[in-house]
């Protein structure tokens, strides 16, 4: 394996990857993303992916990656000065090692259908935690709408810990028509559900709609959904945020499915 040295911002290779780190629309017209950190790698490796370019902060141990570049057989191999890997990292403490990756889609997941729909969800970390929990919880898919954030940003991948790699993703969908052809259970999560959750049959096909962090979900995608179910809770809050709530009805579908 040939490490070559960046050591110019004026380098193309360099302002291809800031480009990746900075802008959702040249990674969607790239269809390219940016993995940062061994773990990350070693995930997209393992869904079957190879990276187009590895990049290795100047003082990272050369040794602690060896592995890991090893299985890239294909990729372009660079080293970068730390100032200039800093610039392209998400992080303020970065990981020392990065790697330019084709976005993969993954295979249709057979069995019941189990989607996470998410509506104008903008924070990339709860993003990256949402499609995370989706894939720890056997979902079939996400379904993400035109105001949720790129789900192949830094951050978000981040967040999501290899989901992305493993889970088929509908990105920038008009919900309303979504789930209107959804032939299954199309649950709101919402404070004031008529419905309990734990109440619910959940073994058959299911949608499990969460909106903004914020707002909640819109009155559109309410009017959409086939029911609105809240989570009982006993304590002295009234409400979880988003990432928890979609947490508990997965796994509460996954637990009735188990069973």
């Amino acid at each position: 394996m040939n490490e070559h040295t960046v050591t110019s911002r004026d380098n193309p290779v360099f302002k291809r990857l800031k480009k990746l780190a900075d802008s959702a629309r040249t990674r969607r017209e790239a269809r390219m993303a940016l993995l940062d950190g061994e773990h990350l790698l070693a995930a997209y490796l393992d869904a079957g992916g190879q990276p187009q370019t590895v990049v290795r902060s100047a003082s990272m141990d050369a040794s602690r990656p060896l592995a890991l570049q090893a299985r890239c057989a294909g990729a372009r191999h660079l080293v970068m000065p730390d100032a200039l890997f800093a610039e392209l990292s998400p992080v303020a403490t970065p990981s020392g090692l990065l790697a330019e990756a084709a976005w993969l889609a993954p295979p249709d997941i057979p069995g019941t259908p189990l989607v996470a729909v998410l509506e104008d969800i903008r924070d990339p970390g709860n993003l990256g935690a949402m499609l995370r929990t989706a894939a720890a919880a056997g979902a079939t898919g996400a379904v993400l709408s035109r105001g949720c954030h790129d789900p192949w940003s830094p951050k978000a991948l981040r967040g999501g810990q290899g989901a992305q790699f493993v889970l088929p993703l509908e990105t920038v969908a008009d919900l309303p028509v979504w789930l209107a052809g959804f032939a299954g259970d199309s649950l709101a999560l919402a404070l004031d559900g008529a419905d309990n959750l734990y109440a619910r049959v959940l073994t058959g096909p299911v949608a499990v709609i969460v909106g903004n962090e914020g707002a909640g979900l819109s009155s559109a995608v309410h009017g959409a959904a086939r029911a609105r179910v809240g989570i009982p809770m006993t304590g002295r809050v009234e409400s979880l945020n988003a990432a928890a709530a979609l947490t508990v009805a997965l796994f509460e579908a996954a637990r009735q499915r188990m069973a």
